[in-house]
């Protein structure tokens, strides 16, 4: 390594799961001064490796924060001093409420089924795919879509490589969808092994929706996701210049660090289906769609104009919700649970 690159540890403002350490390092390596960066999710903080001259830490700090604020975050050298808004609930719980009772009502009157006796529908599905979209374990897809525009918008290229992007993202996540819930087939999964996967992914949604609450620092350490190494190793592909690159761009985002679309993929697993794994996955990307389609052709900076503490705790109760329930419809499907406690 160079004698003269230098080792420089920032905190970062705004994290939430091993997305953000993702996005953030993939983020801070396009400073062509920067040859290492390592973030980490327990302490917030990463450390930035590379030869920025004399420089004070203050202007590295400067130079750096505009490549991650565009996403939500915020490079610092004091240590975040984090308060919980508990007021947010005065608001949140009646919202969340609200909109708990008024799709009930249109499951009661048979114009959805969200909620299915130890299953997730596609109702479900297409809702949790919604939450996700606005969440910050989806911050690397926006990421990703931000990437795609300004590496084509330099050659007068903006609309047909966002569209590609999106329509590798769906046909990527019907056929991949379909390919886990085969191989959930061939694991022949018995009625102890379909209740088990059922409650992983009840309980995977329960933590998604305490974590969305953004009250308990210890939620975001239990979040479901893949090892980073292979989204690194993904997202180097967002370099190549080519016009199929944002096809495979879409299609990589199955495999990201988000625990919404593992949960989502844990169902389809346990399916034993490629047609039903398919289309959960098909509809969960439908329900990121609006809100991605809406980031990328409109340009609006989504974390930092929605990302309230009202809005977030809004979206976990909803997902706490819809996560008991699956719990307890599943203890009820294999008898732990009486019939008077399934909904």
């Amino acid at each position: 390594m160079n004698q003269e690159n230098k080792t420089h540890i920032f905190h970062i403002h705004g994290m939430h799961c091993n997305s953000c350490v993702v996005l953030t390092e993939s983020e801070l390596k396009e400073n062509k001064l920067v040859e290492h960066a390592a973030a980490n999710l327990k302490t917030c903080c990463v450390e930035v490796c590379g030869n920025f001259g004399n420089k004070s830490e203050t202007e590295i700090m400067d130079e750096l924060s505009p490549l991650i604020e565009k996403h939500g975050y915020k490079l610092s050298i004091e240590k975040e001093n984090k308060s919980i808004k508990w007021s947010d609930f005065k608001i949140a719980l009646p919202i969340s409420i609200g909109f708990i009772i008024f799709f009930l009502i249109l499951q009661k009157i048979g114009v959805v089924n969200l909620i299915s006796s130890g299953e997730v529908s596609y109702g479900t599905a297409f809702l949790i795919g919604l939450i996700a979209s606005v969440s910050t374990c989806m911050a690397v897809v926006g990421g990703l879509l931000l990437s795609v525009s300004a590496n084509y918008a330099k050659e007068g290229n903006k609309i047909k490589p966002q569209m590609f992007f999106h329509i590798g993202r769906i046909i990527s996540f019907f056929i991949l969808g379909g390919v886990i819930g085969a191989l959930g087939s061939a694991f022949q999964l018995s009625g102890a092994g379909a209740f088990l996967l059922s409650f992983i992914v009840g309980v995977a949604m329960l933590m998604l929706g305490i974590n969305l609450l953004d009250v308990f620092p210890w939620a975001k350490k239990l979040q479901p996701t893949l090892p980073k190494f292979f989204s690194k190793r993904f997202l180097e592909v967002k370099k190549i210049n080519h016009t199929l690159t944002p096809i495979l761009l879409g299609g990589i985002t199955f495999f990201l660090p988000c625990g919404f679309t593992q949960s989502m993929q844990l169902y389809a697993l346990s399916t034993g289906s490629f047609l039903t794994g398919a289309l959960i996955m098909f509809v969960f990307a439908l329900g990121t769609l609006p809100v991605l389609a809406l980031l990328s052709f409109t340009s609006i900076g989504f974390h930092d104009k929605v990302k309230s503490g009202i809005f977030f705790k809004t979206a976990g109760l909803v997902v706490i919700f819809f996560a008991l329930f699956n719990i307890i419809n599943s203890l009820v499907a294999v008898g732990v649970l009486p019939p008077l406690f399934n909904f």
